[in-house]
């Protein structure tokens, strides 16, 4: 959860952590699962589309063109002869770079005469996005056996809702929405927001149409038999002069958009394996993660997900660039950057900020920009800062790349104060979080719902919260530390941290772990009670090596028996507690991303069979979901034969780091492991799950060189062969 959006709230209640109502709902009369649209991005820009292409507006709907956090074309529909043409089909690009849409024509009357029978006219669509412009080409083409005059039309409107408004907050007032300028081939909508901003939305038409109107443009087609016409239409969400005609500028947009694509591909590793069904989902995860990256100065940048969360997220892309820095650190770099370009550097209360403190959300919409909603510059997240510096860490090892660490050491030594000063509030040793506005999320963990941390009986814990993860993150912000500063040659300030951190273990072993249930506590409570339930939480202190070796035993084998395992993933919480609900947001359900990091903990403590069967739940999860894409998450209910996992009505999709989980469950499945510096590659104890018996990894960076390795079953053992690579590189197994 981004911003404690949930759809099945109760009426507000009191203000107490873990009971707190959310202000910013997702709207629960609509489900994206029913709608499943059609989902296009390039940087700030996005579009919601349905099957055929359109933009259909009505309560509740998720749909239109979105720049900025504004809804910028709220209504686009195509007609035929009156009547919306037939869907024959809706393809997403394999590489996401645009939407194609076959529609064909129905019966067309005249009165009680039909003009023209169904079939006989053939309708693609082709859409796509670039630097904050619609692009459309509309190809209609005859196979009537003689000549056809029909009226295309496409009607549209333009709303300028915040994304807020469209996910459901209501506003006592608005600003002023301007009467549509129209010329002979284009329309411009415009709003002047409360916030003082104007916003316009540009509808350019090619060629000429028949009739132009504030909210149509109709064309006379004349078809002669096998006779095909063209129609463009731009919708330009950013005030700038028209430079080129609709068509030259369709064609340089696509090359633009295809170049882009290629460009990030190159940059990163490709994976290749046995199971054609995986090597879909793969590449399909990592098109969802390249059009979900937005360029900032700093590298590249993952919004968080589609449609609600399409914004930069500190907690979202810090675990999105670790799932993916074996195959593309180059993101690492650019969350690093950015998020410490954006790292508060004083108190402010409306924010939930602190110096130190690593940013949880940033907005451009008109609401966050006065304040309506509390989301401009909020901070409001106990883990993101932890993981900031857990992340550097990685990075560092991962790349050898220390110019950049070093230019970043002053923000991590300011995320480390924050740690200590801030985020450790009555001075236990622990980290806890309490939010400092009402306005603020009421939970500020990744579980971010308002019913989300509680005790055995039910009962909603009291604030302030120590999170069970949270401190497993601060456990290996410090490790990760204490090992930047030895490459940076401060052997004090290391030392210092790596006592800190073996405190901290053996404080954590004391305080959080609970025989009765065999796992971590969820949480310590305001008055350092432990919350007695079992949670997927307990797989994340895996993760960083806070757990001790008998403990991580006990939490494997919790998290992967019955009560915490569908059969498609680990759950959030175990059924049989107090507030289990498999239809839940986080009290059941299944996300994968937080099954990825369990897997990952759950290899590093050496569980690979654990590690295969998350592994094999996902996958055969993702074959049941539209393009193989994993969600944000999905119910939590039992597995059962011949049916597939239930899906979760307003889940986003794509989601950044459920995008990046395939990435990471073959990482823990093979033990991966790469020191740039050190120039090394190693596999520990690797593995491959029953659906797949070889995978090949081709360009993968290591230091300035590259490597290509496959890997292949033999019975129980798997095999590692080195196919290319830079004579300084070394590939050492672990068996």
């Amino acid at each position: 959860m981004q911003d404690g959006s949930n759809p099945t709230a109760p009426p507000p209640g009191p203000d107490i952590v873990g009971t707190a109502i959310p202000a910013f709902p997702v709207p629960s009369t609509a489900s994206l699962e029913e709608r499943r649209p059609r989902t296009l991005k390039d940087d700030d820009a996005f579009a919601v589309l349905d099957h055929a292409g359109d933009i259909l507006s009505g309560p509740g709907s998720p749909e239109g063109i979105f720049f900025e956090d504004t809804r910028h074309l709220s209504h686009l529909d195509l007609s035929l002869g009156g009547r919306r043409p037939m869907l024959l089909s809706s393809d997403l690009r394999d590489d996401n770079a645009g939407l194609t849409c076959d529609l064909t024509n129905a019966d067309i009357f005249d009165g009680e005469r039909l003009v023209l029978e169904r079939d006989l006219l053939h309708v693609r669509r082709t859409k796509f996005l670039w630097r904050g412009i619609g692009y459309e080409r509309i190809v209609v083409r005859s196979f009537a056996p003689g000549a056809v005059r029909v009226k295309l039309e496409l009607r549209f409107a333009a709303d300028f809702a915040d994304l807020f408004e469209v996910r459901g907050s209501r506003r006592p007032r608005r600003g002023t929405l301007h009467p549509p300028e129209v010329t002979d081939t284009s329309v411009t909508f415009a709003y002047t927001g409360l916030d003082d901003r104007r916003r316009s939305t540009l509808l350019l038409f090619e060629p000429r149409p028949a009739e132009l109107t504030g909210d149509r443009a109709s064309y006379w087609l004349d078809l002669e038999p096998g006779g095909r016409t063209m129609v463009w239409l731009e919708t330009a969400c950013i005030d700038r002069p028209i430079q080129a005609a609709p068509g030259m500028a369709f064609l340089a947009g696509m090359r633009g958009v295809r170049r882009g694509l290629m460009a990030a591909r190159k940059r990163s590793a490709s994976v290749d394996t046995s199971n054609e069904l995986f090597n879909e989902a793969f590449r399909r995860a990592r098109a969802d993660l390249s059009m979900l990256m937005t360029g900032k100065p700093g590298g590249p940048y993952p919004y968080a997900g589609i449609p609600w969360f399409c914004a930069a997220f500190g907690r979202d892309a810090l675990i999105t660039a670790h799932l993916m820095l074996w195959v593309d650190p180059e993101v690492a770099r650019g969350v690093l950057n950015f998020l410490a370009e954006n790292q508060a550097v004083e108190e402010n209360d409306a924010a939930d900020a602190e110096p130190g403190k690593i940013l949880h959300e940033a907005r451009g919409g008109e609401m966050a920009v006065l304040g309506e909603v509390p989301f401009r510059r909020y901070y409001g997240s106990v883990d993101s800062t932890p993981l900031f510096v857990w992340l550097a860490g990685a990075y560092l090892d991962r790349t050898g790349d220390v110019a950049t660490i070093r230019h970043l050491w002053p923000n991590i030594e300011a995320a480390l104060a924050w740690i200590d000063i801030y985020g450790d509030r009555d001075g236990d040793g622990f980290v806890e979080y309490g939010r400092k506005t009402e306005k603020g999320l009421a939970n500020q963990g990744w579980k971010d719902s308002h019913d989300s941390i509680f005790h055995a009986d039910g009962s909603s814990a009291p604030g302030p919260i120590a999170l069970c993860e949270v401190q497993a993150y601060v456990y290996g912000a410090w490790r990760a530390a204490a090992a930047i500063a030895r490459s940076l040659g401060f052997q004090t300030r290391a030392s210092e941290l790596e006592r800190k951190a073996d405190v901290l273990r053996t404080d954590f072993a004391e305080r959080f772990w609970c025989p009765e249930i065999g796992t971590f506590a969820l949480a310590l409570d305001g008055a350092k009670r432990p919350c007695r339930v079992r949670s997927s939480n307990a797989g994340h202190a895996l993760l960083t090596g806070i757990a001790l070796p008998e403990h991580a035993a006990a939490v494997a084998a919790q998290l992967t028996g019955t009560a915490s395992f569908s059969g498609w993933g680990v759950r959030t919480l175990a059924a049989g507690e107090a507030r289990y609900n498999p239809m839940s947001y986080h009290n059941g359900s299944v996300w994968p991303h937080d099954n990825a990091l369990i897997a990952l903990g759950l290899a590093r403590y050496g569980h690979k069979a654990e590690v295969l069967r998350i592994f094999e739940g996902l996958f055969a999860a993702s074959l049941h979901m539209d393009l193989r894409r994993l969600p944000e998450l999905f119910c939590g209910f039992s597995w059962r034969r011949g049916q597939g996992p239930v899906p979760y009505p307003v889940a986003c999709s794509p989601q950044a780091w459920a995008a990046a989980v395939p990435l990471a469950m073959l990482q823990a499945a093979l033990g991966l492991e790469i020191g740039g510096g050190r120039l090394r590659l190693r596999f520990t104890r690797p593995a491959l799950p029953d659906f797949m018996d070889e995978v090949t990894l081709s360009d993968l960076a290591v230091g300035h060189g590259r490597v290509d390795v496959r890997l292949r079953r033999h019975g129980a053992s798997v095999s590692v062969e080195v196919l290319r690579r830079d004579p300084a590189i070394r590939v050492v197994t672990v068996t």
